[in-house]
């Protein structure tokens, strides 16, 4: 069975946390942003994390995967490997 976190930013998020994550990259045009080109990741209570295309491609796989169930062993109570 699959991790319920994922790594972004090299931090282990819990991706039942994630609402949304961008499409495009982060431009607002402002001189000192640090997030420039970088891919919004929203979490719950207004938190955002940013990662770079590579990182949030691996995120979206995570959460499709756990989305439809992918990411679970076949069996269940009565399954030999369920405990």
């Amino acid at each position: 069975m699959s991790s319920l976190f994922c790594i972004i930013d090299d931090k282990h998020v819990p991706i039942y946390r994630i609402l949304w994550i961008s499409d495009v990259p982060h431009f607002c045009g402002e001189d000192d942003c640090q997030c420039e080109g970088r891919y919004e990741v929203r979490l719950e209570q207004g938190e955002s994390l940013w990662t770079n295309r590579e990182e949030r491609d691996e995120v979206l796989k995570v959460l499709e995967k756990w989305h439809t169930g992918d990411d679970l062993d076949a069996g269940g109570p009565d399954s030999e490997n369920w405990s």
